[in-house]
């Protein structure tokens, strides 16, 4: 069973040594029981701003480290899509993105209840179907 489903700005983290959260959240994942899962969706988000502000040798040391196993790449399904669709309408009001909704959907499909992440103000929101609210590391 995964132990946690990394987001974004958990990658982009763990990838830019400068960055605030980068030791709280290097210590978080390497320290999380379980499969650490990065969805797809997430995938293609990390890789264009690490491309971006760190450059390419920092995307292609994230895709090492999916090749190596470090984290499970999870697909999105149909049912994924859907539920994403019904978050973004949720929680339109909230600005909410496809990414973060895409992360919802597969964490309740895989039945997860933690998320590596540092957005406070979107994962605080949401009110999952699996349990009453996420446990938010680090």
């Amino acid at each position: 069973m995964p132990g946690l489903i990394l987001d974004t700005s958990a990658l982009y983290a763990i990838a830019d040594r400068d960055d605030k959260w980068h030791r709280a959240m290097r210590d978080a994942v390497e320290g999380c029981g379980g499969q650490r899962v990065v969805p797809v969706s997430v995938l293609v988000e990390a890789c264009y701003l690490l491309g971006t502000y760190l450059g390419p040798a920092a995307e292609r040391k994230l895709l090492r480290a999916l090749i190596g196993e470090e984290f499970e790449l999870e697909g999105l399904d149909l049912r994924d899509l859907e539920r994403s669709e019904a978050v973004l309408e949720k929680y339109a009001d909230a600005n909410v993105g496809f990414v973060d909704a895409s992360i919802v959907a597969v964490a309740e499909r895989l039945n997860v209840r933690t998320i590596a992440t540092t957005d406070r103000r979107h994962f605080r929101i949401f009110r999952p179907k699996h349990c009453r609210t996420f446990e938010l590391v680090p």
